[in-house]
């Protein structure tokens, strides 16, 4: 959950590679389309952003200064983020369509701030967290492939488990739900077998339509890989 200047070092290290291929991708000596189908498998790591859980637990809360000192109320305060992170595998069936599996993970921490009726902090615990561990198969439509670019749509389903130090009205750390990936433009810039891609959908989770983890998260994702 820490360790944000790391992330954005990872992040930015991914956007500049796939800015180079893209920029060089007509000069560079990278391989064709025919050359590409021959290489059967393919794997990807991948950073996407959380910019759902952002929007829905935001930093700061409202906080009550306008009642007596004996008031207390607990606030959920300093949101930490993990960022969604992804592996992924998969098998070129041919050239427009391919098979795999992808493992996503994403998770947020926070403190449990307790303030009297002044605002006055009285109390913490530090370390309360959710994460989101997503398995879903992953099937890939490439429908434009050049020689240097190609662009492609997904769609994946599959579990979704959810857990952390709360629990619901039951007593459960941990649900699980049905979760889905759709991935509505995605672009890869090759050079050789390696390539960098750049994505844009989103990821859901949910039990039932009042327990939902994931709505529209993973709105962009980048990555790169390797085809063998």
């Amino acid at each position: 959950m820490h360790g944000n200047l790391g992330q954005r070092k990872i992040v930015m290290a991914l956007a500049s590679l796939l800015i180079v291929l893209l920029s060089n991708g007509f000069v560079l000596s990278a391989e064709n389309p025919l050359t590409r189908n021959t290489r059967r498998h393919e794997l990807r790591i991948g950073w996407g952003d959380q910019m759902f859980e952002k929007l829905i637990w935001q930093n700061p809360q409202t906080i009550i200064d306008n009642m007596p000192e004996s008031f207390s109320k607990t606030y959920k305060e300093n949101y930490r983020y993990s960022q969604h992170w992804t592996a992924e595998y998969q098998w070129r069936a041919n050239s427009w369509l391919g098979i795999g599996a992808m493992l996503d993970a994403s998770g947020c921490s926070w403190n449990d701030v307790t303030r009297n009726g002044l605002g006055h902090q009285t109390d913490i615990v530090r370390g309360r967290h959710f994460w989101n561990l997503l398995i879903m198969p992953v099937a890939r439509f490439t429908w434009l492939n050049f020689e240097y670019v190609s662009l492609y749509s997904s769609l994946g389903a599959g579990l979704g488990l959810n857990g952390g130090t709360e629990t619901d009205a039951l007593g459960r750390h941990t649900l699980s739900s049905l979760a889905v990936n759709m991935e509505m433009l995605g672009i890869t810039a090759d050079w050789d077998r390696w390539f960098a891609y750049a994505e844009f959908g989103g990821t859901f989770s949910m039990v039932n339509k009042t327990t939902i983890f994931l709505a529209g998260s993973r709105i962009i994702s980048v990555g790169a890989g390797v085809r063998f």
